[in-house]
């Protein structure tokens, strides 16, 4: 059984030959509390746009409660908007 909220497996965000985010992997437990930090330009909002299916990712895996964020939007966007 899964207990992760969200899942995040070697996640890459490109802008053309910009690399926004590089490679970050990380998982949310359900029911914990979880702050993304970092400074102006880390890639925090462009992590929780893509998990939110608000842009596309370039590469890697983004699940919301064991939605896919590229082929169950729809699942996903029940949760995040």
């Amino acid at each position: 059984m899964n207990t992760n909220s969200i899942e995040v497996k070697n996640f890459t965000k490109c802008f053309g030959d910009f690399t926004a985010v590089n490679d970050i992997s990380f998982n949310v437990e359900q029911g914990s509390i979880f702050a993304f930090l970092g400074p102006n330009g880390a890639g925090k909002s462009t992590t929780i746009n893509t998990l939110c299916t608000i842009q596309e990712k370039t590469h890697g895996e983004l699940r919301i409660n064991g939605n896919d964020v590229t082929h169950q939007k729809e699942k996903v966007r029940e949760v995040c908007l």
